[in-house]
């Protein structure tokens, strides 16, 4: 198995591309690259990455557009790189869900810079088929389920994708912000509160005693398995 974090690189730029998939190989991570949003959509069907680096102007489906998409399905963090420098189209982005932006033209220094800052706060996912205890339920992380017994447990996008975030950190807190960020709400942290109160109702025998999915004051919250 190779250890090296896996980076998607999603441009319509051929050169930039292929610059970008050598320098980044250069500086030890695995890199695979998509020309357009259906090619990403395609390569995120059948590998997992760690992060991706995605162009915001692309014809068909823009960057925006395929954060969207991403965020609805998936936990990894997103990348923009953008050569829009209006704020309010920066906004766009980090609203859609997208982790951090980058404009064009950009030193790739600050790019090696940023993805390594990403990946820090990213909590680590759990080994595909590592089961999570929690009382009567379990949590499948490879297949993002909740079941109690042999009975799925119906979880929202949001609530699959808080599960996700949780328990790739089980037993460590998460803050507020980066859930917030990377469940696609950077624009409304509470929206986090909310999404925790009905997975709780679910989970926990008694919600307002939680044992599993618990607030750490100050910090965030923290699940945590037996």
């Amino acid at each position: 198995m190779d250890d090296k974090p896996h980076i998607l690189v999603v441009d319509d730029d051929k050169r930039l591309r292929e610059l970008l998939r050598k320098y980044l190989a250069d500086n030890d991570y695995l890199v695979t690259v998509a020309e357009d949003a259906a090619d990403a959509r395609a390569k995120l069907a059948v590998l997992a990455v760690d992060l991706i680096v995605l162009d915001v102007m692309m014809p068909g489906e823009d960057g925006i557009s395929l954060t969207r998409g991403i965020r609805g399905e998936l936990g990894v963090p997103i990348l923009l790189l953008t050569a829009m420098g209006e704020v309010e189209d920066r906004i766009n982005g980090l609203e859609a869900g997208a982790d951090d932006y980058l404009t064009k033209p950009f030193e790739p220094r600050e790019l090696l810079l940023r993805i390594a800052s990403i990946l820090r706060r990213t909590p680590k996912a759990e080994p595909a088929g590592q089961l999570l205890r929690l009382g009567l339920f379990t949590w499948d992380p490879a297949r993002a389920e909740l079941m109690r017994g042999d009975d799925m447990v119906h979880l929202t996008t949001a609530e699959r994708d808080l599960m996700t975030i949780l328990a790739g950190a089980a037993g460590q807190a998460v803050e507020r912000d980066d859930l917030a960020a990377r469940t696609g709400n950077s624009a409304n942290a509470r929206a986090i509160d909310v999404q925790v109160t009905r997975l709780r109702k679910k989970l926990e025998d008694d919600p307002r005693s939680p044992r599993y999915l618990q607030t750490v004051r100050g910090q965030g919250y923290m699940l945590r398995p037996d």
